[in-house]
């Protein structure tokens, strides 16, 4: 199986959603999917690209992709934050995350980013221990907090 990693386009992005419930499905949240196809496109290669992803192909399938912005941290400056790193299940085990996030830390050298950062649930011990093998630290102590569309729109201060 030959792989070829390559930057994601907007004809990818409905393969891209496609991955993406997939792993909402796995990580226990499909319903937390929210996003549509027109603002997923719009929002990686509208006017104002807020996302970059690198897809890995084999046989002109798109079987894995790894899904990045810039975050700027006060502490440390402008960061790397790898958002999506999914590979279909059918196709995992064969390297493709390897290659995958290879790319993301080649990236984030290249653009002269101050370090790279990333979620991973913390009972997902096929991920975890993916990760331990680069030596990732793993924090403990932070609770992620959001508020959602609607709570946005309906907002009183």
């Amino acid at each position: 199986m030959q792989v070829q990693l390559r930057v994601a386009r907007r004809e990818d992005c409905p393969r891209l959603l496609e991955l993406i419930n997939e792993l909402a499905l796995y990580e226990r949240a499909p319903q937390e999917v929210t996003v549509d196809l027109q603002h997923f496109e719009d929002a990686g290669f509208g006017n104002q690209p807020v996302w970059k992803a690198f897809v890995a192909e084999t046989d002109g399938f798109i079987a894995g992709f790894a899904l990045y912005y810039v975050r700027y941290s006060t502490w440390k400056g402008s960061r790397l934050y790898l958002e999506d790193l999914i590979v279909t299940e059918a196709m995992r085990g064969q390297g493709i995350g390897k290659l995958l996030f290879n790319r993301i830390v080649q990236e984030a050298r290249e653009l002269g980013f101050n370090g790279m950062s990333w979620q991973v649930l913390d009972w997902n011990e096929p991920a975890i221990n993916f990760y331990k093998k680069y030596e990732a630290g793993l924090e403990a102590g932070w609770l992620n907090a959001s508020l959602s569309t609607e709570q946005i729109i309906d907002f009183k201060s």
